[in-house]
């Protein structure tokens, strides 16, 4: 009898203390996210395309119209170097992550 009341409690207990639990939904989230900038102000970029832009600038011309190319070439490279730096600063990069609720 007390084989039969180890086994009966046994089963019982086997089915009361495993309840089923309920499953986390999960889901792949896409976040995006912009790395830190070095030189908010783009000044790399202005000082050195203007130097490009004023070295291009002084091989045109001559007298003083060299002397415009020069400014001219500098203030062009000056621009061009800001516009790319920015637009190589504002990329954004794209990152799947997985989220599961609970």
């Amino acid at each position: 009898m007390k084989n039969v009341r180890s086994l009966l409690i046994a089963a019982l207990l086997s089915t009361a203390v495993i309840a089923p639990t309920a499953q986390a939904a999960c889901h792949d989230k896409v976040v995006y996210h912009k790395k830190p900038v070095k030189d908010p102000h783009r000044v790399t970029g202005t000082v050195v395309g203007a130097a490009l832009g004023g070295l291009l600038g002084h091989q045109v011309g001559g007298g003083t119209g060299k002397d415009l190319a020069t400014v001219g070439g500098a203030v062009a490279g000056g621009v061009a170097g800001h516009k790319i730096q920015r637009h190589r600063q504002d990329r954004v990069y794209r990152e799947v992550v997985r989220v599961c609720d609970r």
